[in-house]
């Protein structure tokens, strides 16, 4: 961490207090201390995640641990016994693929519910003194004033941030300051609910608790968290748009148990069992994701985003809150290296800034088209399996999930940053 230098420090807008703004400002302050002032603006009455399950694979696992977190997640976290998922058959549960994690004896993925995760995040920002929150601060609009961004908010108070940071999801308020585009439907929907393992563990039958069931337009995946006390369930339904109704993209949207039988009729025992295990009223969620964007950095470096309000994704490879914890690890080493850098120089800001985003933008696409492309193939749709019978698709779905993830969980973000920062020093761009 550098020490304090003659310079004031930078005032930092993290908007929106989820999982990235959180694991943001926990990055940013690590890598540059007292050099960054922060405030985390979030548009809800508290820091509160709705929800259940999401998986952080061992490429973010491992950044959690740089920066102090490791230990902390791997507490509330799920056990997957080294299987990232067993991928069965929807009708008699043999198995089509099993794709191993690359968990070491201190890094393992992370499966996590989500308000356990987010309420660790808030105690330890308080601990460490990271930054101020507040709640019930929706941003409306964004005006740049010199050095600094006034943020104006749907209450009437404002704001001043050297650097405004959106982490405020796929409906990102910093992100429509600077485009027009929306959300789009991905083609399907998923049923929601959390099962108490102690109910299942008689007769499941498996070496992990990280199961997914393919079939022709559906799969019903099952992973473990809460330490396995709890198994969190996504079925997943391609639904084509017009029979969607009045059905929204929200965590409070419910459905009913009996659709999750008639959706996945013809599913195995085992399946059966636990839908009869969920919530008469499961949440239902309408999936949908944006187009890429290539731009992630305006107002001359002073307003950048930042996770889902940069790269939506669809959730089909557990990848997309892992995205999210490179970004903000990525944006800490860049400011760090800022404020290390000779001397503040006009622009200095924005190179660092555009590094950032030259370094995180083409992988975070690269994993957003994969999340679409991924469901088609468990789903048996995906070009040559289209027209086929299940059985007949299971050699090819094997083919193309056995290696699929390896790449996300295994490259060096930190190379990649270092190799970044060389490249542009040596062309004289930073």
């Amino acid at each position: 961490m550098p020490s304090a230098i003659d310079r004031p420090p930078l005032t930092v807008a993290v908007i929106g207090g989820g999982i990235g703004g959180l694991c943001t400002a926990l990055s940013l302050k690590h890598h540059c201390g007292d050099l960054v002032d922060i405030d985390v603006y979030e548009q809800a009455p508290q820091y509160k995640e709705i929800g259940a399950g999401v998986g952080i694979g061992v490429n973010a696992a491992k950044l959690l641990h740089k920066i102090g977190l490791g230990e902390n997640v791997a507490h509330i976290a799920g056990k997957r016994s080294g299987i990232w998922i067993m991928f069965r058959k929807f009708d008699d549960g043999s198995e089509v693929v099993t794709v191993p994690s690359v968990d070491t004896e201190e890094v393992k993925q992370l499966p996590v519910h989500r308000a356990e995760f987010l309420d660790l995040l808030v105690d330890v920002v308080k601990q460490r003194n990271a930054a101020r929150m507040h709640t019930n601060k929706r941003c409306r609009k964004l005006t740049e004033q010199g050095e600094e961004v006034l943020i104006e908010f749907e209450d009437g108070s404002e704001a001043k941030a050297n650097l405004v940071i959106g982490c405020d999801g796929i409906h990102s308020a910093v992100r429509a300051q600077f485009t027009s585009d929306n959300p789009e439907y991905s083609g399907r929907i998923a049923y929601r609910g959390l099962v108490p393992i102690s109910e299942i563990e008689s007769w499941w039958g498996f070496p992990t608790y990280s199961v997914t069931w393919l079939g022709k337009n559906r799969h019903f995946l099952c992973f473990p968290i809460s330490q396995n006390q709890t198994l969190n369930i996504v079925a997943f339904v391609a639904e084509d748009e017009e029979n969607l109704g009045d059905l929204r993209e929200s965590w409070t949207e419910i459905g009913k148990r009996e659709d999750v039988f008639e959706a996945f009729k013809g599913f195995e025992e085992r399946v059966q069992k636990v839908i009869q295990l969920m919530p008469e009223q499961p949440s239902k969620w309408l999936i949908n994701d944006r187009k890429p964007l290539d731009e992630w950095v305006y107002l001359g470096g002073k307003a950048v985003l930042l996770g889902d309000a940069a790269h939506a994704m669809t959730p089909h490879q557990g990848a997309g809150a892992g995205q999210a914890i490179e970004d903000g690890y990525i944006l800490g080493r860049a400011l760090q290296d800022y404020f290390q850098s000779s001397s503040p120089k006009e622009g200095a800001l924005e190179a660092w800034a555009k590094l950032y985003q030259d370094v995180r933008l083409p992988r975070a696409q690269k994993v957003q088209r994969g999340s679409r492309d991924a469901v088609e193939i468990y789903q048996a749709q995906a070009d040559v399996m289209k027209d086929l019978p299940f059985d007949e698709c299971v050699p090819e779905i094997h083919k193309r999930v056995i290696n699929r993830m390896k790449w996300i969980w295994t490259d060096d973000i930190d190379a990649e940053y270092d190799e970044a920062v060389k490249t542009r020093k040596e062309a004289g761009t930073l």
